[in-house]
């Protein structure tokens, strides 16, 4: 699959390894109304990768490798909008200095931009390491039969399409993805910019198999239904989303695997195939950039 305009600006964007933060008390509420602390929530996240169920730990918003952040709010925003999946991490400081990671995906809140690297580079990265993220993607669109039919791209770099699933066939884009769902599964996010916050899926161990979601991983694609993202995130009956899960469960009420939108449009152009042997990103070919 092509896309045009994939010449779109490139932006070098400064930031650091997040530090975790917690209040005073350390304690969140799940949805039954018991205390946790929230482990996993931020920062350098090791021994989970691409591929490991979303439901594996019992930690709070895992991702897979490191989250990203700058001190600076609107540098926060800006680095956070314009990084997309497959965008270059480059590790300027530390005892990790000249290593390279790849963004998989955002968090919403205050922002944060997940991005993967090997074993070996995150056990050297420490919070405060600096960083600066090959910002680019944000503008570009589908080939112009599928464009017109008003598919629209997000959060993507041109050249990582060749990652995904997805096929192209006159004006219609085909996903193969774990499943769909419906849109009243979303919580946290709905109402706000996909540049700058994913979806987090409401289910947990237990509700996931009514969904066909008991096996989700990390990395996997999700299409949801009556979900239209151009703008800020809400229902639209007839339109259809498929996005990438860049972090685990939250026992939080509203809260749950997160979800970046890549591609939006109406049902009948936009074509999601569930495949429940379908696998998403692969870690080995994100890092090695063969995209």
């Amino acid at each position: 699959m092509t896309v045009i305009r994939p010449a779109v600006v490139a932006t070098n964007l400064s930031g650091v390894v997040e530090t975790p933060e917690l209040d005073s008390s350390p304690f969140r509420i799940d949805a039954d109304g018991h205390p946790y602390v929230p482990t996993g929530d931020g920062g350098i996240v090791l021994g989970v990768r691409l591929g490991d169920s979303v439901f594996a730990t019992d930690g709070d918003h895992v991702a897979p490798g490191a989250c990203l952040v700058h001190p600076d709010q609107a540098a926060r925003h800006a680095l956070t909008s314009y990084s997309c999946l497959g965008n270059t991490v480059t590790v300027r400081s530390g005892d990790a200095a000249g290593s390279r990671g790849v963004v998989l995906g955002k968090r919403g809140e205050l922002g944060r931009v997940i991005a993967c690297f090997s074993r070996e580079v995150l056990a050297r990265m420490a919070p405060s390491d600096e960083i600066v993220v090959r910002g680019h993607g944000q503008g570009a669109r589908l080939e112009a039969p599928i464009h017109e039919r008003g598919v629209i791209m997000r959060n993507l770099d041109p050249a990582a399409v060749a990652l995904l699933p997805v096929t192209t066939d006159d004006d219609t884009l085909t996903a193969s993805v774990r499943a769909e769902i419906p849109s009243r599964v979303v919580g946290n996010g709905v109402g706000r910019p996909v540049e700058q916050w994913d979806l987090d899926l409401q289910v947990d161990r237990d509700t996931a198999p009514t969904l066909g979601l008991s096996d989700l991983a990390l990395g996997d694609l999700v299409a949801v239904t009556d979900l239209d993202v151009r703008h800020n995130a809400g229902y639209r009956r007839g339109w259809r989303t498929i996005g990438v899960v860049v972090h685990g469960a939250s026992p939080q009420p509203g809260h749950g695997p997160g979800l970046m939108p890549l591609f939006c449009g109406p049902a009948d152009a936009l074509v999601a195939r569930v495949d429940r042997s379908h696998r998403g990103i692969n870690e080995d070919r994100l890092l090695k950039g063969t995209a």
